[in-house]
């Protein structure tokens, strides 16, 4: 053996070959959805939809609040002259129904009838019309909490069954390395990816909303009670002049 052998540089490292399948694998979102398998492709679509659906009844919701907060600015304003016609918000609105139906109750006064039965009695009918004009706005809240609470674990299931495919390969191909295992669990950990964005905006969106509509509900609920004690302070006189304005 030649002496000067054993004193010889280490050769350079090999440099990455570019077509290895592991470099020149695309992670891009589009590859990894059509190169994912066939349940895990129907899990993305879903919540792809989910997240869409999610999005555009949040802005329909909010454009809809927006409409209901002047509404009980209106109905707050109108307080202090209910019996005034010219007053009063649009016909339509919720706080429209509501003073109808407390003028209709204050008109059938009995005579018999306490000041307080009277006001317990336009207080239910007001509620009652309060009750049917939020409920449209209500509409499509249990849909974000669905998807909310549920679009996660539909990603999971997702990832789950796309980790499998990848333990399939390895046992398939008898191959540990990160070449096999790579690109399927890179698809499966995509579907965790799109259920938490469905399921992020739709918990946010839901809390917002029915804090907002509670808070919508509690002004028009004081009003009611303000409003009740004007038509039974003076219920005749309220009701000679809502049928002189109509």
């Amino acid at each position: 053996m030649n002496p000067n052998e054993a004193f010889k540089a280490p050769a350079p490292l090999a440099m990455s070959d570019p077509a290895d399948p592991l470099v020149a694998y695309d992670l891009s979102p589009l590859r990894l959805f059509l190169e994912a398998d066939p349940v895990v492709q129907g899990v993305m679509v879903l919540l792809a939809v989910a997240s869409v659906g999610c999005w555009a009844l949040i802005i329909e919701r909010g454009w809809r609040l927006s409409a209901l907060r002047r509404d009980v600015r209106k109905f707050e304003t109108s307080l202090g002259t209910a019996s005034q016609p010219a007053s009063l918000p649009q016909t339509g609105s919720i706080a429209r129904a509501i003073l109808d139906a407390g003028r209709h109750e204050a008109q059938f006064r009995d005579s018999g009838e306490t000041a307080g039965e009277a006001r317990h009695r336009c207080e239910r009918a007001m509620k009652s019309a309060l009750a049917v004009g939020l409920r449209p706005a209500e509409w499509g809240l249990p849909f974000l909490a669905t998807i909310g609470s549920a679009a996660p674990f539909i990603g999971l299931f997702g990832t789950v069954w796309g980790i499998m495919n990848s333990f399939s390969a390895i046992a398939v191909a008898n191959d540990t390395s990160l070449r096999v295992v790579a690109p399927g669990i890179a698809e499966a950990l995509s579907a965790t990816a799109l259920g938490l964005v469905a399921a992020i905006p739709a918990v946010i969106a839901y809390n917002k909303l029915a804090v907002s509509l509670n808070r919508i509900a509690a002004r028009f609920a004081a009003g009611i009670e303000e409003l009740a004690r004007q038509f039974t302070r003076r219920p005749d006189q309220a009701a000679q002049q809502w049928r002189a304005a109509e």
